[in-house]
This record gives structure tokens, C-alpha cells and sequence, in this order.
């Protein structure tokens, strides 16, 4: 799957935003790259408070995209195109700007139209404190109060992201009603599926008790066990409505899960029978350039996912994390935080080597993969932007001390030697500046070299779908050295990735893709390859 971001992926019609039209005109690109389909990030009517995670309207599409004809139309040549089609939904909060939101504001307390989000009252004895000591994954209080409709301060209401985020109260029966016809709406036009943004938040426990963070007040979830408001179990009752719904339509309705939750054992809940089809692999995706974490990681996964019979999935980034190339070049490879490895100086050469090995490995492990825009490219982080073009709240909410994740969303370079590179027409800029240094990263200049990052994912992508016998064949590890991943896949594909300090001998093996070139037959340092099975694997599994 290619996750695409709109607002940076191409602009169709010459405003310097990424568009349905541009979408569109670029769909025999994504077929050619070899992918099975796409997720496409919000496209709904929104302020853009979050980066259009803030939805006013959940069954229209935001007009700087285009129109539902537009949506239609992309749908429709991307099935001609043999690609199926992922689309966000944001259910946990609406945009404060939706009508049901603005609504609630105005029928002041008590009302049923407050009953769809989290009003309270405020603790202490004239209600200035907030209700609890929820945090907002954007930093400080998840409560933020309002002015009544007589100019009175009123109640508060809870965002567990931004402000102009408020969380719906997903016990209400007039939520979930509306949700149904928002499925239906998406289904009925032909989406294949839905990527569940946020889906452990969906859940509050009854009465809001404080949550205890451990002395830690970020939003860390993967280090949170029986917290009030993430992966409650009353969050599994949506899933299985929704999972009945989709089960009515023919031919195949998938859910994504994303889920951030401590443990892979939590996460495989969400993937019972009757709820959700798949789940992001965020441990995965936060691991280490580390032969040991990797491995551990992988061995976690599947043995976590095999007993259930669902496919695992495998993902290096997204719109929301730093992109490989610029942290596998930091001393921080890992990136369990947004800010991990900030400030740190990236060696982008040695981060292009672990980043191009890093795809290997991926697109050789059973199950599914995500590649997220510009990862194909090799493109890196943009950690210098101007303070004054940044608009992620992260940037905002913190004063300026986190710099948010506007640097793995600037748009993509399609052509030309200087910005904006294809994606707007010339003198027109992007929304978010390019580096002129991407002018040897454009989609034009490395479809025309074969040892280009774009060369090396049309092979592998090419390869996954045409070895034969690799489908659902099971991972089984080789005796190798410490510092060294090296398995097979039933015989159809053997995979080696070299994180150690010195090369590899491969041993005569018959080669189908490097990472990087061979010297005299030994796979340098940070660098993977995908050959023929030859010698047995041993019995124990090495």
C-alpha cells in the first residue's frame, strides 16, 4: 500500500496545494511503481487545524482537494488501474468547527446536543480547573472551557489532540447512528476500505478518573497500561458494529487500525474475528537500526499475529514520523517520539544506505507493507524549514519547542532543477518550501537511473508480486552472524541485511537485488539483499 498525502502529493490545478486532480493525473505513476493500492490522509472539509484531521464535514471532500466528482473519479481509475483504495476516518474527535460541535456550544449545559461530545464541569470552587488530569497529545491539559451562551465561563470539553479537536462520547446513540451512514456513505461510492485514525482513543473509562503517567506527561502510549482513556475495552463494541456493516457489502471492505498500544498482544485484540482486518506495526516502525531489536521485533510480531491467521504489517514512516533516510543517519535510530534524535546532525549518505536496506528488509517479510510518499525517493527530512511556514500544532501548542512533523510532509519533487520541482507549475510555490537539493531526487531524475532508491523499489516491488511461492510463505531465520538478518521465505526468497561492521560474504549466492553493489561477492556494511535459496536452512530455524 502507498499512503498519499494530498496537500503534498501533486497540485492539479496550479495553486500551490496538492489536489484530487493532481491525484488523479499521477495514478499511472503509482501503478508503474508496482504498489496494490493507496491510503489516501483526510480529505474531508476541515480548518486545517491539524492538518485536515480536524473534519467539519465527514461525507463531502475539502474544496482545496476538490469535489465528490473528484473523489469518484479517482476511485473509479484506480480500480481501472487494478488499485484498491484506503481512505482516512478520523472518528474520535470532529473539527470544533462541525456543525455538531458548534451546536453543542450554543445549547449550553445539559443539552442533548452536548451529550455527542465531553462536557464537564470544572473541579474546584468556582470550576476554573479542568474536570481531570488528562494530557493532549499536543502537550498540556486535554480540557479547554468555554464561554456559555450568556458570556458566563461555562463548562469544559475534552481534546485529547488539539482544542479544535474535541472528542466525541462514542456511549452516545446519536454518534454511533451517524457514524453507520458515514460508513455507508464511503462504502456505497466504492472506498475498499478505512484507516482508523487514532482508534484506542475512541474509549474513555466511565466516570473520566485521572490517568497516572508515571511522572511522564507525554503522550507515550506505547508505555501506558490501564490508562482511563486509550485502548478501554469498551472500544472493541464499535469495532464490531462497524465490522457487521461492512460485512453486508460484497466483495472485500477493509479496516486499518491505527493503534499505538503497549503491547503486541493488546494490539491483536483489535484484530479478532469480528473487528478490525488489520493493524500498523508501530513497534516496527520505532525500532532501532539494530540487528537485535529488529529481530526481536519481527519474531514479536509474528508469533502475535500467526495464531490469529492475520496478516502482519511492516512500515518504516507516515505523514506523522521522521523520515528514514535523515533518522537511520542520526545517532537516534530509533523514533518512539517525534522528537527523538531532534537536533542531532544526520549523516544522509549513511542514512540513504540503511534507508534503501531498511526497504528490503520490509518488502521481504510476510504480510503487508506501507510506503508513505517520497520513501520510494529517498527523500529526507526537511529538519531547516522557517519557523514562520511551520503549521503543525505541535509547533504551535509547544512555544516553538518541538518542530512538529511538517518536515516529512513537504511535497514532492516531480521533475525539473529547481523547485517547485513538477509538483506546481513554475513561479508557483508549494505550500511548504522544497530544498533545492532535491533536484537529484525528483521522480524525472531517478526513473532515468538504475542504481536510484526509485529504481530499487520498482525491482523489489516487482519481485514481491512475481516470485513465485512467496505469498504466505513463513519467515525461518538462518544461522548468521550476530550483527546479521538473514531468512528465508519457504524457499522462495532468501533475504540478507548486513547492520554489523564489516561485509558479508554471500558465498557464490545467486543475487536478485542489492541495496547496495556487491564487492567481490560480500554484501558491504548497511547494505541488504534479496537472493536464491541455496544451502538447506537448518532444522532449529538458526
Amino acid at each position: 500500500m502507498y499512503q498519499v498525502y494530498p496537500r503534498s502529493f501533486a497540485d492539479g490545478n496550479g495553486d500551490g496545494e496538492g489536489d484530487l486532480p493532481g491525484l488523479l493525473a499521477h495514478l499511472p505513476y503509482l501503478a508503474d511503481l508496482g504498489v496494490d493500492g493507496l491510503w489516501i490522509s483526510p480529505w474531508f472539509p476541515s480548518p486545517l487545524a491539524d492538518g485536515g484531521y480536524d473534519v467539519s464535514d465527514f461525507c463531502d471532500i475539502h474544496p482545496m482537494f476538490g469535489t465528490l466528482a473528484d473523489a469518484d473519479a479517482v476511485l473509479r481509475e484506480a480500480h481501472a488501474r487494478g488499485l484498491r483504495v484506503i481512505i482516512d476516518l478520523v472518528p474520535n474527535h470532529t473539527s470544533d468547527q462541525h456543525p455538531w460541535f458548534r451546536a453543542a456550544l450554543a445549547a449550553g449545559p445539559g443539552s442533548p446536543e452536548r451529550r455527542r461530545y465531553f462536557f464537564r464541569d470544572g473541579r474546584g470552587p468556582d470550576g476554573d480547573e479542568p474536570p481531570n488530569n488528562w494530557i493532549s497529545a499536543f502537550g498540556g491539559s486535554a480540557w479547554a472551557r468555554v464561554t456559555e451562551p450568556d458570556g458566563r465561563p461555562g463548562q469544559w470539553y475534552l481534546h485529547l489532540f488539539a482544542p479544535e479537536q474535541p472528542d466525541l462520547d462514542w456511549t452516545e446513540p446519536a454518534v454511533l447512528y451517524d457514524f453507520d451512514d458515514v460508513l455507508r456513505f464511503w462504502f456505497d461510492r466504492g472506498v475498499d476500505g478505512l484507516r482508523i485514525d487514532a482508534a484506542p482513543a475512541m474509549a474513555k473509562k466511565l466516570g473520566l478518573p485521572d490517568a497516572d503517567y508515571g511522572g511522564v506527561a507525554e503522550f507515550r502510549t506505547v508505555d501506558w497500561h490501564d490508562n482511563p482513556h486509550w485502548d478501554v475495552e469498551e472500544v472493541h463494541d464499535i469495532f464490531r458494529r462497524w465490522r457487521a456493516i461492512a460485512d453486508t457489502y460484497d466483495g472485500d471492505r477493509a479496516f486499518v487500525a491505527e493503534a499505538v498500544v503497549s503491547t503486541p498482544a493488546r494490539l491483536v485484540r483489535y484484530l479478532r474475528p469480528d473487528e478490525m482486518h488489520t493493524a500498523f506495526n508501530f513497534p516496527y516502525l520505532k525500532s532501532p537500526w539494530d540487528a537485535a531489536a529488529l529481530r526481536e521485533v519481527i519474531d514479536a510480531t509474528l508469533a502475535s499475529f500467526e495464531p490469529i491467521g492475520v496478516p502482519s504489517t511492516w512500515v518504516l514512516t507516515s505523514h506523522d514520523e521522521i523520515r528514514p533516510v535523515t533518522r537511520y543517519g542520526r545517532p537516534t535510530t530509533s523514533s518512539f517520539f517525534i522528537t527523538d534524535g531532534e537536533g542531532e546532525e544526520s549523516d544522509l549518505a549513511l542514512g540513504t544506505r540503511r534507508a534503501r536496506a531498511a526497504a528490503l528488509l520490509m518488502l521481504a517479510l510476510p504480510g503487508g507493507a506501507y510506503i508513505y510518499q517520497g520513501e520510494e525517493l529517498g527523500l529526507p527530512h526537511v529538519d531547516d524549514l522557517p519557523d514562520e511556514v511551520l503549521q503543525d500544532p505541535m509547533f504551535l501548542r509547544s512555544g516553538g519547542a518541538l518542530r512538529g512533523r511538517d518536515g516529512c510532509r513537504v511535497p514532492l519533487p516531480w521533475s525539473g532543477s529547481s523547485p517547485p520541482f513538477g509538483f506546481s507549475p513554475d513561479g508557483v510555490l508549494p505550500w511548504l518550501p522544497q530544498p533545492a537539493s532535491w533536484a537529484d531526487l525528483t521522480v524525472e531524475a531517478e526513473s532515468g537511473d538504475e542504481s536510484s532508491t526509485l529504481s530499487l523499489y520498482r525491482a523489489a516491488l516487482r519481485l514481491r508480486r512475481g516470485t513465485d511461492g512467496l505469498l504466505g510463505a513463513p519467515l525461518v531465520w538462518r544461522e548468521s552472524a550476530e550483527e546479521v538478518l538473514d531468512f528465508e521465505r519457504a524457499g522462495a526468497l532468501r533475504c540478507v541485511v548486513n547492520l554489523g561492521d564489516r561485509p558479508v560474504d554471500l558465498g557464490g549466492s545467486d543475487v536478485l537485488l542489492s541495496s547496495l553493489p556487491l564487492v567481490e561477492g560480500r554484501l558491504p556494511v548497511d547494505g541488504a539483499a534479496w537472493v536464491r535459496p541455496s544451502d538447506p536452512v537448518p532444522a532449529s530455524g538458526g
